[in-house]
């Protein structure tokens, strides 16, 4: 089930609420909002939104014989890919971004947001359908200003399916595999990029893919690997960033 509503502070908040309250939310159903006047992406920052851009949430009731929850991250980002994909099929050089970002090139089209409450995960989706928000230390873009019109309603029936499908293989042991799709997806191995660490700053390196955990992976200049657990991947001389 799809609910629609008119505005709202943030799909996110609402279903978190609804948690906090008791009320039992079932994997499929999702909440959308036509405006979002609160959106919020990853380490708190805004994200205006747009009308006609897809905002919506989800409630994943965790299992414990499940994979790591932050690998859902990535299951949810693989969701997005393949359907913005299927609705834009000549659409080029769209890219997933660890941990969270969907990338035009190196504007931002996307992006993802997980909230855990107990034994459930809450994730938030945004994708510029419509139109781009202006972000100040960020490039943005939209498929429509791409040339593809993609209706919201549509592309939510969509993202719906596939990411109940995805969520599906993730809880019945099928990780490896979509680990291995999300990394056919990502930004290509041997992009240069960087980190910034809380413990040592920023670290520059070639992107080297996610290991088991879904932890991202950074090749320095020594030829050393470093497990990236928390921080903003920016590719370099761009103005992407995690978000």
């Amino acid at each position: 089930m799809i609910e629609t509503v008119a505005e709202i502070p943030s799909t996110n908040g609402a279903l978190l609420a609804r948690l906090g309250e008791g009320e039992a939310s079932r994997e499929g159903d999702w909440l959308v909002a036509d405006r979002q006047s609160a959106g919020r992406g990853r380490a708190g920052r805004s994200w205006s939104d747009g009308f006609g851009n897809f905002m919506g949430s989800t409630v994943v009731n965790l299992r414990g014989s499940d994979p790591l929850p932050q690998t859902l991250a990535l299951v949810a980002g693989l969701a997005a890919h393949d359907t913005v994909t299927a609705s834009a099929p000549q659409l080029r050089d769209l890219f997933l971004k660890w941990p969270n970002d969907l990338l035009i090139g190196g504007a931002k089209l996307g992006g993802i947001l997980l909230e855990r409450q107990g034994d459930a995960v809450v994730v938030g989706i945004g994708l510029n359908l419509a139109q781009a928000p202006q972000v100040s230390d960020r490039d943005t873009a939209s498929l429509k200003e791409l040339g593809f019109a993609v209706p919201r309603d549509v592309f939510a029936a969509n993202l719906a399916a596939r990411f109940s499908d995805a969520v599906d293989r993730w809880h019945y042991g099928e990780w490896a595999l979509l680990r291995q799709q999300w990394i056919s997806r990502a930004l290509p191995t041997g992009t240069l990029v960087s980190v910034k660490d809380r413990d040592h700053g920023t670290i520059m390196g070639a992107f080297a893919g996610i290991d088991d955990d879904g932890v991202a992976l950074l090749r320095l200049a020594d030829g050393a690997v470093r497990a990236i657990h928390a921080g903003d991947i920016d590719m370099v001389g761009s103005h992407a960033s995690g978000g």
